[in-house]
């Protein structure tokens, strides 16, 4: 059984490391092996539970609105006879493009599976320790190839053969796919380098290769991903600031300490440790709200320095991209405020179940005002495109996660500590980063991206360790 479980945690791991290999798995070939990967660990899943009569399925309580948008796009993608004005039957469905519609109900069922696997199987801190640094490992390495292929490559192709000079970073086809993998591995590096009590011998080995995924992120150029992190930053220091425990209560120093106050002198000493805590507390506040400070400096300098003039013509193209008038020569329309212009019109079109998850691609150039030349394959901005695809029923189904998500974070924090609470306290910065950069990019259509934000969703979906073990 042990064995067993065992090839189902490290199976996920491995899962994850090969699923970011070609281009982050966006080919039809790389996401059906994806697929089969998860649903045989799956199955070993079931095989287990058979061997030991038990189903426990752990904590899953962000499990239910996934589960009802695979229900969506599955009806979504039902065809029904009907006939036309000229007399003739042909299919009519809720989505676009019903195959579509299904192969997102797929991919997300496996996604969704992938999910429930990491909560069962997470079950002690050696596991846990061991994706996470699994997923930073993964993202270091990422980071890595970038900037090696960034100095290095000096034609089409560099070890993958659709990786084009100047086009994309490291592994990935578009720079903003990338950007995504490394905030959430910024977010976990920041839990545990500087939201875990104790190891503070080990936060130089975190700062180096917080450094590196910053580095590369900023080589990379995406404003999307540097907007993002800046963000988490500043949240990180207030989440840091704020989630700190000056010191025991003063009925939690006398479970501890019965015989002192049974002499008489516990009232001094109880005055005494809590405020040798509260002194240590808050040297160690202070030392870190520095580092954090330090960080956000280097990061702005670092920006400043290593992207230089480029960045600057990011800053100036982001703003005609919000301009009211296009200025490109074949009216394209390829801009985000065109393309939010057709989501939108497109969902005023299709109000209450949207054109079809999956299905945007074959109905926004009904909307899309363009000559054309460009025609948009996603929204550009994942809650429009949300909106646009599922409708009304899609966004109740958003909020009921946000919803689900906020609550199960706030348990997840005040029962977990140690080192599970420092790691949950990093998914959480990890998931405000791919909230911020959602707004502008489609980050999570890329399989590597959105099986990394499940693994964080897990880790906040951890019941404490303690209790694990009592009920196993």
């Amino acid at each position: 059984m042990a064995l067993l479980e065992g090839a189902i945690s490290y199976g996920l791991i491995a899962v994850i490391v090969f699923t970011a290999i070609p281009y982050g798995t966006v080919d039809p070939w790389s996401q059906a092996v994806f697929e089969c990967a998860v649903f045989l660990l799956g199955l070993c899943w079931v095989i287990h539970g058979l061997l030991a009569a038990s189903w426990r399925v752990g904590n899953l309580p962000l499990v239910f609105p996934m589960i009802a948008l695979v229900g969506l796009a599955i009806l979504q993608s039902f065809a029904w006879p009907q006939t036309d004005q000229a007399g003739t039957k042909v299919l009519w469905s809720l989505s676009a493009d019903p195959f579509e519609s299904r192969a997102f109900a797929l991919r997300v069922a496996a996604l969704v599976l992938a999910y429930a696997l990491f909560v069962r199987f997470t079950k002690s801190h050696q596991r846990l320790n061991l994706m996470v640094h699994a997923i930073l490992a993964l993202a270091i390495a990422c980071a890595l190839f970038g900037i090696a292929r960034q100095a290095l490559q000096h034609g089409d192709g560099f070890l993958l053969a659709r990786l084009k000079q100047g086009s994309g970073y490291a592994q990935f086809i578009n720079k903003d796919h990338f950007a995504y993998l490394m905030e959430m591995a910024f977010g976990l590096t920041v839990g545990v380098a500087f939201m875990r009590s104790g190891r503070h011998e080990r936060i130089p080995l975190y700062l180096s290769g917080l450094v590196v995924i910053c580095a590369a992120l900023v080589l990379s150029l995406s404003r999307g991903g540097l907007l993002a992190m800046s963000i988490q930053t500043i949240f990180a220091g207030l989440l840091f600031l704020n989630s700190r425990n000056p010191g025991r209560r003063v009925d939690e120093y006398d479970a501890l300490n019965p015989v002192a106050t049974a002499r008489g002198s516990d009232t001094g000493a109880r005055l005494i440790a809590n405020d040798d805590r509260r002194l240590t507390w808050l040297r160690s506040t202070i030392a870190k709200a520095i580092m954090i400070g330090v960080l956000l400096m280097t990061i702005v300098a670092g920006v400043a320095w290593l992207g230089g003039d480029q960045l600057a013509t990011g800053v100036e193209t982001a703003s005609i991209e919000m301009a009211r008038t296009d200025p490109s020569e074949l009216h394209e329309a390829g801009r985000r405020r065109d393309i939010w212009r057709a989501s939108w019109r497109m969902f005023m079109q299709h109000p209450i179940a949207g054109a079809g998850l999956g299905g945007y691609w074959a109905e926004i150039p009904s909307f899309h005002e363009g000559s054309g030349v460009l025609t948009p394959q996603q929204a550009h901005n994942d809650y429009l495109e949300v909106l646009a695809s599922a409708g009304l029923i899609g966004a109740a189904l958003l909020v009921w996660f946000a919803i689900v998500l906020v609550k199960q974070t706030r348990r997840s924090i005040r029962a977990s500590e140690g080192f599970q609470r420092a790691i949950s306290l990093g998914a959480i910065v990890g998931v405000a980063g791919i909230a911020v950069h959602s707004v502008v990019d489609f980050g999570l259509h890329i399989t590597v991206n959105a099986l990394v934000l499940m693994a964080l969703l897990a880790i906040l979906s951890l019941q404490p360790f303690e209790e694990l073990r009592s009920k196993n």
